[in-house]
């Protein structure tokens, strides 16, 4: 029975993650970056997938978690019948290499655990060669298929089927630890990690991100966590963000909307971005910008929507026959076939992070410049074409209303570049076809009857989306048009409290089924409550929104309010940084001050 999506941990060392369950069992975790093949991944199957279970043998052991302050180390304490013990469950931030350590610390009394190991690598399609490496004071288990090798210390470890089994007992004031190392196969394994050392580094790293975060509005807490979560997304070494640490958690239990979300969008990265930066972190903006120029390159009409952690292009969605799906629910995917989608409003978010960017005092680069010249040539190349939407709908293209201001967008940052920042370009023809955009989009993507903007041209139907137009300055929050869509969206999309992104019952998406509010969706809507007057409305919404997030204060991508679950993949960057855009906005400003590096 698979395990609620809630009931996950995130771990991460900022090159990849792992899942970590309530009851102690890491399902996801691949290695060695966020997009590569899995190790572990019964959170898409069962245990014969790939898991390594630790907790006590004693079944009515009692566990509660948190995360040791502002980090990502998990402590998981379980109360016993014989003792108490805690388990520190940690990815070592800047080793140089791939580690999960599984640290038990006796409280009290004496406890003893048991551990299952079972390791699949390549997506639960290659069964290891195992063998014992080590001796009685210092076992060890090796693995190895192709080129994935795993080593495992610190447990003297058993056959049992295709798995492996170990016992480590421990009392109070002791310490166990169990340390699994990924290595690429063709290469030596590496020496027994200094455990006492990487906990400090890594609890030193964490504490040190979180102590510069620049927020003194309301729920810093949450805003601490979401924005540690973003770095937690970011890649230490390329500057990739990546939009979720898992692939094809589905929007509807056994339904087939279900997508791998572990690449860089140039959307989600953006906004990210953004996010960082209203909150002082200029140095994750030069390297991410960076990551722009070396993944786009040099022809606009080649650019992507989303590339691979290192900017690779080659991401072809393909099925995995070998994992049966969350709770069943198939198709499993990896890769993205959005990946060939031409989604218009891309660039606007590009160039809407990088003068926040650039506002904040990240010097400007001439590449980058060039490369922003570059995007707005392609902007301009495909202007009248539709496309598939900030939702990546896989029916028919449309000219959607949030595409076309996104468009608007990418024209002002490019005039505001040259007028106000002095950059260098054909401000003049920007001018016009910034004010062209916006003129068809006062006659196209208004109803008549109701006031409100529409999720495409001629359509009738509103769009969540359709919320971040005043976010860019397309229209101010109390505009009329706004009033009228959020009066819309309050009747058509929250039959349940949260915000939906669209009504699927039109089959604009071009998919079977339907789906849950989205979290992101509803953190618009409380900023767009703010920034209208609307504090009432915004804080009891908020309120509501922060709900669905898991004790750990990690959010999914939806959330099903009937059965009061989180659905989709997880920990969802677009919803993180909504909430941060949330609580920025009720707190009356943007979250721009003072700025580090």
């Amino acid at each position: 029975m698979s395990v609620p999506i809630e009931d996950y941990a995130v771990l991460s060392d900022c090159r990849t993650a792992a899942l970590v369950s309530r009851e102690g069992s890491i399902d996801w975790f691949c290695a060695p970056r966020f997009d590569s093949a899995s190790v572990f991944a019964a959170i898409l199957g069962e245990n014969e997938q790939g898991a390594w279970h630790l907790r006590p043998e004693d079944t009515d052991a009692v566990a509660s978690r948190r995360y040791d302050g502002d980090t990502f180390v998990l402590v998981t304490r379980w109360e016993s019948a014989t003792g108490v013990a805690e388990v520190h469950d940690f990815l070592p931030i800047d080793g140089g290499r791939v580690d999960i350590v599984r640290r038990i610390v006796g409280i009290s009394g004496t406890v003893e655990f048991t551990t299952h190991l079972r390791i699949r690598f390549d997506y639960a399609r290659a069964i290891p060669w195992v063998r014992q490496v080590g001796d009685a004071a210092a076992p060890a288990l090796h693995a190895i298929a192709g080129p994935d090798a795993l080593i495992v210390r610190g447990v003297a470890l058993t056959p049992h089927g295709r798995a492996h089994r170990g016992r480590v007992s421990v009392a109070a004031g002791e310490t166990a630890d169990l340390v699994a190392t990924w290595n690429p196969s063709y290469l030596p394994t590496p020496a027994p990690l200094d455990v006492d050392a990487a906990l400090e580094r890594t609890r030193s790293w964490w504490t040190g991100f979180a102590a510069s975060i620049d927020h003194d509005g309301p729920h810093r807490d949450e805003v601490v966590r979401s924005l540690l979560v973003l770095r937690a997304l970011s890649h230490q070494d390329t500057g990739g963000i990546v939009a979720a640490v898992t692939t094809s958690l589905p929007e509807q239990i056994g339904g087939e909307r279900n997508w791998d979300y572990r690449y860089v969008w140039l959307r989600d990265a953006a906004l990210t971005l953004e996010a960082l930066v209203a909150h002082g972190f200029l140095e994750v903006a030069e390297q991410w910008r960076s990551w722009l120029i070396r993944a786009i390159a040099g022809d606009p009409r080649q650019m992507q929507i989303m590339y691979g952690v290192a900017g690779e292009r080659d991401l072809p969605e393909r099925q995995l026959t070998s994992l049966p799906g969350y709770e069943g629910s198939a198709p499993v995917r990896v890769g993205n076939g959005a990946v060939n989608q031409y989604q218009a409003d891309v660039v606007g978010e590009v160039m809407v992070s990088l003068e926040a960017a650039r506002v904040a005092g990240v010097p400007d680069d001439p590449l980058a410049w060039a490369l922003q010249r570059a995007l707005l040539d392609g902007v301009e190349a495909r202007i009248d074409e539709p496309d598939n939407g900030i939702w990546e709908v896989r029916g028919d293209p449309q000219r959607f209303t949030q595409s076309r201001a996104m468009m608007w967008a990418a024209f002002d940052r490019g005039v505001r570049a040259v007028r106000t920042y002095g950059q260098q370009g054909p401000v003049e023809k920007w001018e016009a076809l910034r004010d062209r955009l916006r003129d068809e989009i006062d006659t196209h993507g208004v109803d008549a009857a109701s006031g409100a903007f529409v999720q495409h041209y001629g359509s009738t139907e509103v769009d969540a989306s359709l919320l971040l137009l005043p976010q860019v300055g397309f229209c101010e929050p109390d505009d009329p048009r706004m009033i009228a869509t959020v009066a819309r969206i309050e009747a058509e999309l929250m039959p349940d409290g949260l915000v939906n992104r669209y009504r699927t019952q039109t089959g604009v998406d071009g998919l079977a089924g339907g789906e849950h509010p989205f979290i992101a969706c509803t953190f618009w809507l409380v900023e767009q409550y703010a920034r209208m007057g609307r504090v009432d409305d915004a804080r009891a919404l908020m309120d509501r929104a922060c709900a669905t997030a898991n004790d750990l204060g990690l959010f999914s991508e939806e959330y099903d309010p009937t059965a009061r679950r989180q659905i989709g993949n997880t920990p969802q960057a677009l919803s993180h940084l909504a909430q941060v855009r949330a609580a920025d906005a009720m707190g009356g400003h943007g979250g721009r001050a003072a700025h580090r590096t």
